[in-house]
Protein backbone atom coordinates (compact mmCIF):
# COMPACT_ATOMS: atom_id res chain seq x y z
CA UNK A 1 0.00 0.00 0.00
CA UNK A 2 1.39 3.45 -0.70
CA UNK A 3 0.27 6.17 1.43
CA UNK A 4 1.12 9.99 1.44
CA UNK A 5 1.00 12.70 3.50
CA UNK A 6 0.37 16.32 2.53
CA UNK A 7 -0.12 19.76 3.90
CA UNK A 8 1.14 23.39 4.64
CA UNK A 9 4.89 23.57 6.55
CA UNK A 10 4.45 22.66 10.20
CA UNK A 11 1.29 21.15 10.04
CA UNK A 12 2.64 17.94 12.04
CA UNK A 13 3.06 15.56 8.97
CA UNK A 14 6.34 14.02 9.91
CA UNK A 15 5.48 13.55 13.30
CA UNK A 16 2.07 11.15 12.09
CA UNK A 17 4.63 9.56 9.33
CA UNK A 18 6.50 8.31 12.74
CA UNK A 19 3.47 7.28 14.33
CA UNK A 20 2.00 5.29 11.61
CA UNK A 21 5.43 3.49 10.69
CA UNK A 22 5.40 2.61 14.71
CA UNK A 23 1.96 1.42 14.60
CA UNK A 24 2.39 -0.86 11.30
CA UNK A 25 5.51 -2.64 12.09
CA UNK A 26 3.76 -3.58 15.53
CA UNK A 27 1.29 -5.20 13.38
CA UNK A 28 4.19 -7.17 11.02
CA UNK A 29 3.91 -5.20 8.73
CA UNK A 30 7.04 -4.70 6.24
CA UNK A 31 7.54 -0.46 5.82
CA UNK A 32 9.46 1.73 3.99
CA UNK A 33 9.64 5.51 4.97
CA UNK A 34 10.40 8.08 2.09
CA UNK A 35 10.56 11.85 1.71
CA UNK A 36 9.62 14.39 -0.83
CA UNK A 37 12.10 15.34 -1.87
CA UNK A 38 14.79 12.99 -1.79
CA UNK A 39 14.72 9.19 -0.88
CA UNK A 40 17.44 8.28 -3.13
CA UNK A 41 21.18 9.37 -3.62
CA UNK A 42 19.75 11.82 -7.05
CA UNK A 43 16.94 12.89 -5.02
CA UNK A 44 18.64 13.86 -1.83
CA UNK A 45 21.16 16.41 -4.31
CA UNK A 46 18.34 17.70 -6.05
CA UNK A 47 16.80 18.84 -2.70
CA UNK A 48 19.78 20.30 -1.43
CA UNK A 49 19.30 22.55 -4.50
CA UNK A 50 15.95 23.19 -4.46
CA UNK A 51 15.87 24.31 -0.63
CA UNK A 52 18.82 26.34 -0.19
CA UNK A 53 18.35 29.79 0.60
CA UNK A 54 20.95 30.72 -1.31
CA UNK A 55 19.33 29.51 -4.86
CA UNK A 56 16.72 32.53 -4.28
CA UNK A 57 16.83 33.45 -8.04
CA UNK A 58 15.58 29.76 -8.94
CA UNK A 59 12.70 30.56 -11.73
CA UNK A 60 9.58 28.70 -10.96
CA UNK A 61 10.13 26.49 -14.36
CA UNK A 62 13.47 25.30 -12.81
CA UNK A 63 11.49 24.61 -9.18
CA UNK A 64 8.86 22.34 -10.64
CA UNK A 65 11.61 20.37 -12.96
CA UNK A 66 13.65 19.85 -10.14
CA UNK A 67 11.11 18.50 -7.91
CA UNK A 68 9.45 15.74 -11.07
CA UNK A 69 13.21 15.39 -11.85
CA UNK A 70 13.73 14.07 -7.71
CA UNK A 71 10.53 12.39 -7.78
CA UNK A 72 10.63 10.65 -11.11
CA UNK A 73 13.93 8.67 -9.21
CA UNK A 74 12.21 8.06 -6.08
CA UNK A 75 9.36 6.17 -7.75
CA UNK A 76 11.60 4.52 -10.07
CA UNK A 77 14.33 3.47 -7.78
CA UNK A 78 12.41 3.10 -4.29
CA UNK A 79 8.43 3.56 -4.41
CA UNK A 80 7.78 0.55 -7.15
CA UNK A 81 10.45 -1.99 -6.00
CA UNK A 82 9.30 -2.06 -2.59
CA UNK A 83 5.31 -1.87 -3.39
CA UNK A 84 5.97 -5.35 -5.52
CA UNK A 85 7.53 -6.47 -2.52
CA UNK A 86 3.95 -5.82 -0.66
CA UNK A 87 5.90 -3.18 1.49
CA UNK A 88 4.00 -0.41 2.57
CA UNK A 89 5.53 2.58 1.46
CA UNK A 90 4.95 5.88 3.38
CA UNK A 91 5.49 8.94 1.71
CA UNK A 92 6.63 12.46 3.51
CA UNK A 93 5.48 14.55 0.86
CA UNK A 94 4.75 13.06 -3.27
CA UNK A 95 2.72 14.51 -5.99
CA UNK A 96 0.29 16.57 -4.48
CA UNK A 97 2.82 19.00 -3.07
CA UNK A 98 3.64 19.69 -6.89
CA UNK A 99 0.06 20.90 -7.58
CA UNK A 100 -0.84 22.97 -4.36
CA UNK A 101 2.48 24.50 -4.43
CA UNK A 102 3.86 25.30 -7.93
CA UNK A 103 0.16 25.32 -9.19
CA UNK A 104 -1.86 26.56 -6.70
CA UNK A 105 1.08 28.63 -4.84
CA UNK A 106 3.09 29.43 -7.61
CA UNK A 107 0.26 29.51 -10.28
CA UNK A 108 1.90 27.83 -12.38
CA UNK A 109 -0.82 26.92 -15.30
CA UNK A 110 -2.41 23.43 -13.59
CA UNK A 111 -2.14 21.55 -17.11
CA UNK A 112 1.13 21.99 -17.35
CA UNK A 113 1.61 20.78 -13.30
CA UNK A 114 -0.34 17.63 -14.51
CA UNK A 115 1.29 16.77 -17.82
CA UNK A 116 4.75 16.86 -16.08
CA UNK A 117 3.74 14.81 -12.80
CA UNK A 118 1.87 12.23 -15.15
CA UNK A 119 5.18 11.61 -17.02
CA UNK A 120 7.39 11.61 -13.52
CA UNK A 121 5.11 9.14 -12.00
CA UNK A 122 2.93 7.41 -14.68
CA UNK A 123 0.85 4.97 -12.85
CA UNK A 124 2.30 5.25 -9.35
CA UNK A 125 -0.75 6.79 -7.50
CA UNK A 126 -0.93 6.97 -3.64
CA UNK A 127 -3.44 4.54 -2.41
CA UNK A 128 -4.67 6.84 0.14
CA UNK A 129 -3.00 10.71 0.42
CA UNK A 130 -4.00 12.12 4.48
CA UNK A 131 -3.83 15.94 4.06
CA UNK A 132 -3.49 17.53 7.24
CA UNK A 133 -5.20 20.96 7.47
CA UNK A 134 -4.14 23.58 9.57
CA UNK A 135 -4.97 27.64 9.47
CA UNK A 136 -1.76 29.64 7.63
CA UNK A 137 -2.03 31.50 11.42
CA UNK A 138 -1.45 27.99 13.10
CA UNK A 139 1.55 27.60 11.05
CA UNK A 140 3.22 31.08 11.68
CA UNK A 141 3.05 30.30 15.19
CA UNK A 142 4.20 27.06 15.30
CA UNK A 143 7.31 28.46 12.50
CA UNK A 144 7.91 31.06 15.16
CA UNK A 145 9.40 28.49 17.27
CA UNK A 146 11.98 27.66 14.86
CA UNK A 147 15.22 30.06 14.46
CA UNK A 148 15.22 30.98 11.12
CA UNK A 149 18.82 30.05 9.75
CA UNK A 150 16.79 26.78 10.09
CA UNK A 151 14.05 26.97 8.05
CA UNK A 152 14.38 26.13 4.00
CA UNK A 153 14.00 28.00 0.72
CA UNK A 154 10.21 26.96 0.48
CA UNK A 155 9.47 27.52 4.12
CA UNK A 156 10.54 31.33 4.06
CA UNK A 157 7.94 32.13 1.73
CA UNK A 158 5.02 34.64 2.07
CA UNK A 159 2.22 33.80 3.86
CA UNK A 160 0.16 34.62 0.53
CA UNK A 161 1.80 32.40 -0.86
CA UNK A 162 0.86 29.53 1.57
CA UNK A 163 -3.06 30.39 2.10
CA UNK A 164 -3.27 29.80 -1.73
CA UNK A 165 -1.18 26.21 -1.31
CA UNK A 166 -3.69 25.56 1.05
CA UNK A 167 -6.57 26.56 -0.60
CA UNK A 168 -4.91 23.87 -3.39
CA UNK A 169 -5.01 21.40 -0.70
CA UNK A 170 -8.45 21.94 -0.02
CA UNK A 171 -9.97 21.28 -3.47
CA UNK A 172 -7.59 18.39 -4.20
CA UNK A 173 -9.73 17.34 -1.32
CA UNK A 174 -12.68 17.39 -2.58
CA UNK A 175 -11.84 16.62 -5.63
CA UNK A 176 -9.48 13.33 -5.15
CA UNK A 177 -11.67 10.57 -3.16
CA UNK A 178 -8.01 9.02 -2.11
CA UNK A 179 -7.56 12.92 -0.27
CA UNK A 180 -8.69 12.57 3.64
CA UNK A 181 -8.74 16.04 4.80
CA UNK A 182 -7.92 16.39 8.68
CA UNK A 183 -8.41 18.77 11.53
CA UNK A 184 -4.32 19.21 12.02
CA UNK A 185 -5.87 21.37 15.40
CA UNK A 186 -7.01 17.70 17.00
CA UNK A 187 -4.42 16.41 19.35
CA UNK A 188 -1.62 14.18 18.11
CA UNK A 189 -3.59 10.93 19.22
CA UNK A 190 -6.60 11.80 17.34
CA UNK A 191 -4.98 12.07 14.40
CA UNK A 192 -3.05 9.51 14.56
CA UNK A 193 -6.68 7.21 15.69
CA UNK A 194 -8.21 8.81 12.39
CA UNK A 195 -5.28 8.09 9.77
CA UNK A 196 -5.44 4.57 11.32
CA UNK A 197 -9.57 4.20 10.98
CA UNK A 198 -9.04 5.08 7.26
CA UNK A 199 -6.46 2.91 6.38
CA UNK A 200 -7.96 0.00 8.18
CA UNK A 201 -11.47 0.37 6.28
CA UNK A 202 -9.74 0.56 3.12
CA UNK A 203 -7.54 -2.65 3.83
CA UNK A 204 -11.03 -4.08 4.23
CA UNK A 205 -11.96 -3.09 0.89
CA UNK A 206 -9.25 -4.16 -0.96
CA UNK A 207 -9.75 -7.77 0.95
CA UNK A 208 -13.72 -7.61 0.25
CA UNK A 209 -12.21 -6.91 -3.74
Amino acid sequence: MFITFEGIDFCGKSTQVSLLEEYLIKQGKNVKIIREPGGTIISEKIRDVLLDKKNDRMFIETEILLFSAARAQLVREIIRPFLNMNYYVISDRFHDSTTAYQGFGRAIPLEFVNNITQFAIGETVPDLTFFIDIPIEESERRMSLRKSEELDRIEVSKNGFYEKVRQGYIQLSEKEKRVIRIDGLMSIGEIHERIIREITMLEERKGAG
